[in-house]
């Protein structure tokens, strides 16, 4: 048995068999397969040659035609390892008498070829090291892009163990086969925690090592509360753990009659509780949970989960989807976020050494015209179906936004002249995500209707630290006195300029801020649909007197953990059973 601590990024407890989604960015760790599935892989090793077969013969003949037969002949080295029975014969043998994954035998037999050429003296030899290098990346990236293949052909659930995952793999996992997620890579807030944390499995980030020490058909344990994964327990664990999956089932049940009932607080002061979705499918767990509307729909997963850009009419479809299924409550589209870790990566031919303060988001929007234009084509045409509101993202400088609003206009002029309904007086507003943005608030107080505070980002750019780096995730805090401060500024603006603010990261679904955030002056949360029940939970059981009392009081803290504790302390007084990590969220 081992114990692997995790970060928690979604509650539940769950007892499985291990899937092991490969990587091919990486080392490829062994894993040992059991003696059943070696015909499988061995099948899969001749499938994936000859797929890349013929993409080199391809890719040759392309080649020739463009550029002659001279350049075409550099794939002939890459044709010939393929044939080399040299190098495939003991891919076959690793597989078949070590017992170990397809993946490996590849990575490993490429590798001790690579090191081979390495050691021999002059430059030729070099190069073609890389060349053997660059065939493996090939078969790897066929193999792994199967991957979900392979997952949508397991015949019973399974729990998924990866190094690391993207946002859009995370997004493509099918819960009616996934039972659990762990991941080696990542933080709590990183974009991949995010959409796997909106699947509704448990989910553990930041395990390290977890795919080194865990093989397909390991029995696994993935605790998504306690951030605790265990692989091959025994059966006193077992029976521990289901003991704990039983007592969770009953609070989560609990929980969950809150979401009929009105988020107010005893003092009579209703809370907006928005849900945080990717797709409009989601809107239906959402209602269920007690949702008001959505306060922040994702629009990027529609790129992250399509083989090619979608389309206007495609776009337009699920926005309008979503419009009809809220039924008259609000919807806010965020214009699409991509860059950093999302989408603009993988496409680029030269990936930007620091994607997080590069070109995304807004940025990247303002440099892709035809595709942001027709993003917001469909918006506006959703519009005249219901109550829809424009949210840009990381919006840093006075410019960004008049360009935007630019667009917006022309648009709209567009539409008119053509005779498409749109709504005529559609709210525009801007996430605050970056410090200058908050300090700067009563500038784009002017030019907005709303604001919504993002603070995954708020914080990740206030303190300096990476939302999806494990390595600094101890870090990564909403408690700390200048993202609080942040927080508090921005809201004393808007209500100045009376503009609607809502807050739109993690910390809104996290029930030990809650009182904090009313306190501050909030009146509109959004968050994950199923973490609404709780938060509605707390707002029913305090009255608004009370969190103003205590922002004033750590709004004189210095420290992050006398923050903290002062929280956990006041959300006890109100809160029945609030020792249960559950309803608290994460301890510091």
């Amino acid at each position: 048995m081992e114990v692997v601590k995790g970060i928690p990024v979604a509650p539940g407890v769950v007892i499985g068999r291990a899937f092991i989604f490969e990587d091919v960015r990486i080392r490829v760790p062994m894993h040992s397969i059991p003696a059943g599935d070696v015909p499988r892989e061995l099948a899969r090793l001749e499938q994936v040659l000859a797929e890349v077969r013929a993409d080199l013969e391809r890719d040759r003949d392309h080649a020739a035609e463009k550029l002659g037969e001279e350049p075409a002949k550099i794939f002939a080295f890459h044709l010939g390892l393929l044939g080399d029975p040299s190098l495939i014969g003991p891919i076959r043998e690793m597989i078949e008498h070590q017992r170990v994954s397809v993946a490996y035998a590849v990575s490993e037999a490429f590798r001790q070829l690579a090191d081979r050429f390495r050691s021999l003296e002059g430059q030729v030899f070099k190069e073609k090291a890389g060349d053997v290098l660059d065939l493996d990346k090939r078969i790897l990236a066929r193999l792994f892009g199967a991957d979900g293949d392979r997952l949508a052909r397991v015949t019973s659930p399974v729990v998924v163990v990866a190094h690391e995952l993207t946002p859009a793999e995370a997004a493509s996992l099918d819960t009616s086969k996934v039972l659990a997620l762990a991941v080696d890579l990542g933080g709590r807030t990183g974009h991949t925690a995010i959409v796997a944390g909106a699947l509704g499995i448990p989910v553990v980030v930041g395990c390290q090592r977890l795919t080194e020490s865990c093989n397909e058909g390991d029995r696994i344990i993935v605790d998504g509360l306690g951030g605790t994964v265990v692989v091959n327990p025994d059966p006193l664990t077992v029976e521990a753990f289901e003991q704990g999956m039983a007592r969770m089932a009953s609070e989560r049940a609990r929980i969950r009659e809150t979401a009929e009932l009105e988020a107010v607080t005893r003092d009579g002061t209703r809370i907006d509780l928005m849900g945080n979705i990717e797709f409009a499918r989601e809107i239906p767990d959402l209602l269920e949970n007690g949702g008001d509307g959505v306060g922040l729909f994702r629009t990027e997963f529609l790129y992250l989960t399509a083989r090619r850009e979608p389309t206007e009419h495609e776009q337009f479809e699920e926005y309008r989807r979503a419009v009809e299924l809220l039924g008259g409550r609000p919807l806010t589209i965020r214009t699409m976020d991509l860059g950093a870790d999302k989408y603009t990566q993988q496409q680029a031919e030269e990936p930007e050494r620091n994607p997080m303060l590069g070109l995304r988001s807004i940025r990247y929007c303002l440099q892709n015209l035809p595709m942001f234009r027709t993003q917001l084509r469909a918006i506006l045409r959703a519009s005249a179906f219901g109550p829809v509101r424009v949210m840009f993202p990381l919006v840093s400088t006075s410019d960004e936004l008049k360009q935007a609003r630019m667009i917006v206009d022309d648009l709209q002029e567009e539409l008119r002249d053509e005779g498409i309904a749109f709504d005529e007086d559609i709210d525009l507003g801007i996430m605050i995500e970056v410090p200058s943005a908050a300090l700067m608030a009563s500038t784009f107080a002017r030019e907005v209707r709303f604001f919504s505070i993002g603070t995954n980002d708020l914080i990740q750019y206030t303190l300096a630290v990476d939302r999806g780096n494990a390595s600094v995730a101890n870090l990564y805090s909403g408690s700390h006195p200048a993202v609080i401060h942040l927080i508090k500024a921005v809201i004393r603006t808007a209500r100045r300029f009376e503009v609607d603010t809502s807050l739109c990261g993690e910390m809104a679904g996290e029930p030990i801020y809650t009182m904090l955030l009313v306190g501050l002056g909030l009146r509109t949360l959004s968050m994950a649909p199923g973490q609404i029940p709780a938060v509605k939970r707390v707002i029913r059981s305090m009255d608004v007197a009370s969190c103003e009392r205590l922002a004033r009081k750590v709004g004189s803290f210095d420290s992050e953990r006398q923050i903290v504790r002062t929280l956990r302390e006041e959300l006890e007084k109100v809160v029945p059973g609030s020792e249960d990590a559950w309803v608290l969220g994460p301890r510091r």
